[in-house]
C-alpha cells in the first residue's frame, strides 16, 4: 500500500509542477490578470474538473505561483548572504542586492507577479507573508552581523518623527530589538528603495535614462548601505564616522 501511495504522491507532484509551468508560460504571454484554469487545463490536455483537484480556483493557483516566486527570490538573496560571509558589511549588502537584481532580470514575469501591478480581484492570503519577508530578513541579517562585529555605524539623519518612531518600535519588537531605531528606519527605507531600483529596470523605466545599468545599480546599493550605517571595509567607521557599541 505504501508503494501505491508513494507512486500517487510522485504523480501528484509531477502534475502540480506541470500545471505551474504552464501557468508561468501563460503569465509571460498574457499576464496574471488573464490567467485561466480552463486554458491551463486545455494546454495540458486535462479536463477542467481534473485540474480543480490540484487547484480549486484561479486564486489558489496564483497564490502557489506567488509563494514560489517569493521563495525563489528569497533563496537567491540568502545564498548571496551565506557566500559573502566574512567580507565587509557594505560588500555583503551589495551582494544580496545584486542577487535580487539578477533574479528579477532572469525572471521578469515572476517578478512582475510579486512586485508589479496588483491582479484585479485577487487578495494575497497570509501564506505569502513569510516568503515575501525573506529578502528583507537577509538585509536585516547583514546589519545584525555588522553590529555583532562592531562594524555598524549610526545613521545621522536627526530624530525620527513621532509616527515613524512608533512604526520603528513595532518593527524592532518583531524583528530586531537590539538594533538602534535610526538603523531600523534606514533598513526599512533601503529595502523599499532596492525594489524601486529593480522595478524601474525590469519594467523599462530606465530606458533612455540610465545606460550604465550595472554601475548605476552598484553605486545606488552602496548609497543604501551608507544610509543604513554599513561600513565599506573592515576596521573603518560606519556611515557617519561613529561606530555603535557591541551589545
Amino acid at each position: 500500500m505504501s508503494v501505491i501511495r508513494g507512486a500517487r504522491q510522485r504523480a501528484r507532484i509531477e502534475v502540480t509542477a506541470a500545471i505551474k509551468d504552464e501557468a508561468r508560460r501563460q503569465l509571460a504571454a498574457e499576464g496574471a490578470a488573464r490567467l485561466s484554469l480552463r486554458a491551463v487545463a486545455r494546454e495540458l490536455g486535462m479536463v477542467s474538473s481534473a485540474l480543480y483537484r490540484y487547484f480549486p480556483s484561479r486564486d489558489d493557483l496564483l497564490t502557489a505561483l506567488i509563494i514560489d516566486a517569493y521563495n525563489a527570490l528569497g533563496e537567491a538573496a540568502e545564498a548571496a548572504l551565506a557566500e559573502s560571509k566574512g567580507v565587509p558589511p557594505a560588500d555583503r549588502w551589495r551582494a544580496v542586492c545584486q542577487a535580487v537584481r539578477r533574479w528579477a532580470l532572469a525572471h521578469p514575469h515572476e517578478y512582475a507577479l510579486i512586485y508589479g501591478s496588483p491582479v484585479p480581484g485577487y487578495t494575497a492570503p497570509r501564506d505569502t507573508a513569510a516568503p515575501a519577508a525573506r529578502v528583507g530578513r537577509a538585509l536585516l541579517a547583514v546589519a545584525l552581523d555588522a553590529q555583532e562585529d562592531g562594524e555598524l555605524g549610526e545613521p545621522a539623519d536627526g530624530p525620527l518623527p513621532p509616527g515613524v518612531r512608533t512604526d520603528v518600535e513595532r518593527i524592532a519588537a518583531e524583528l530586531a530589538a537590539d538594533l538602534p531605531q535610526p538603523v531600523i528606519a534606514g533598513l526599512t527605507a533601503a529595502w523599499s528603495q532596492l525594489f524601486g531600483l529593480v522595478g524601474f529596470e525590469v519594467f523599462g523605466h530606465f530606458n533612455n535614462v540610465v545606460e550604465a545599468r550595472d554601475e548605476f545599480f552598484d553605486h545606488s546599493c552602496a548609497a543604501l548601505a551608507h544610509q543604513v550605517g554599513l561600513s565599506s571595509a573592515h576596521g573603518t567607521h560606519g556611515a557617519h564616522g561613529r561606530l555603535l557599541p557591541r551589545e
